[in-house]
């Protein structure tokens, strides 16, 4: 089978190889998954580059966590799938040296999750990192549900940075079909465009307009935030009360004073590291998002894919790194 490796940390270019390698064989209790679609993260292209997320596991490896197919093959013990089941997977690649950027993947069971015949597998090939993290961050307050559904957000307004991004694209599908009121703020008319169509229903260009001003009396109770630079602002415009979730890292000094006075909680999410039971309820909250048609891609769901054929991976890997906007996803087999 195919399979993109690289063997040490590097530039895309010089260091993703196309090679062959041996079939992998599905012991009792895994899937084996024909991958369709395999989606590039910022955190994958980090990994490569020798600065991502430390798991203890040193190249070579296949890069990638999320990706989209076919059940090929079932383990002894296996429950709720069958061969020919169309799936997507997470953490594929964490802690492990063979993620989805390859034909086929062996997974333990709960890491292969049934998806609709009906929904596209590009969408399965979004889901992942994003949506999990968007699920946790909308989550994490202590006041919060721990899983979301309809209705699980009702009278809350939820603050979406970066409304454009993958993980704000996520959030505000999530939120608005949790029945939360979602505003978002944008750098361009053309993301404003994408967060519209992702279901948000305030957009803010906080080129063109002043934020605070633009929230006024509409504080949010959940701050999703791509950004710890953001914090002064964020602490402005909360609830008291209310939760700032932040998914990117960054070193900032929080002006604690502020949170103190409206009894502000601020909290880090990596999906990686979240519970076993947070990502359970994650992983069950997104699939049934899915199965329900309430989460989309494609521009008119606010998230554009970009394709490229697994041997044009390196150029995937730059396309992330240089910010394109939309998810990106490597074509590994036909469907």
């Amino acid at each position: 089978m195919r399979a993109a490796v690289f063997s040490e940390p590097g530039p895309a270019a010089s260091v993703l190889r196309i090679t062959d390698r041996d079939l992998p064989r599905v012991s009792a209790g895994e899937v084996r998954v024909r991958i369709v679609f395999s989606a590039v993260n910022p955190t994958d292209t980090g990994t490569r580059a020798g600065r991502g997320v430390p798991d203890g596991v040193s190249p070579p490896r296949v890069p990638h966590q999320d990706g989209a197919g076919v059940v090929d093959a079932i383990g002894e013990g296996v429950r709720g799938l069958e061969p020919g089941d169309r799936v997507w997977v997470w953490d594929a690649g964490y802690g492990r040296a063979d993620g989805t950027a390859q034909e086929y993947v062996v997974l333990p069971r709960h890491q292969v999750v049934r998806m609709d015949d009906r929904i596209p597998l590009e969408v399965g090939a979004a889901l992942g990192i994003p949506a999990l993290t968007a699920h946790r961050c909308l989550t994490v307050a202590a006041d919060g549900p721990q899983r979301l559904a309809p209705g699980a957000l009702a009278g809350r307004t939820v603050l979406v940075a970066g409304g454009a991004g993958a993980v704000g694209n996520a959030a505000i599908q999530l939120a608005a079909w949790a029945g939360a009121t979602v505003l978002t703020t944008v750098s361009s008319k053309e993301k404003a465009e994408l967060a519209s169509a992702a279901g948000a229903h305030r957009v803010i260009n906080y080129r063109e307009e002043d934020v605070r001003e633009s929230i006024g009396g509409a504080a949010p109770n959940l701050i999703v935030e791509v950004s710890a630079a953001n914090l002064e602002l964020d602490l402005d415009v909360v609830a008291p009360g209310g939760n700032i979730a932040i998914y990117m890292g960054g070193t900032v000094s929080v002006p604690s004073f502020a949170a103190m006075v409206k009894n502000v909680s601020l909290d880090y999410v990596l999906t990686y590291t979240t519970t076993p039971g947070e990502k359970a309820n994650a992983v069950a909250a997104v699939a049934e998002a899915v199965n329900g048609g309430a989460f989309r891609v494609g521009p008119e769901a606010g998230l554009p894919i970009l394709r490229f054929p697994l041997e044009r991976i390196a150029e995937a890997h730059e396309a992330v790194e240089n910010h394109a906007v939309g998810k990106v996803i490597i074509e590994v087999t036909a469907l």
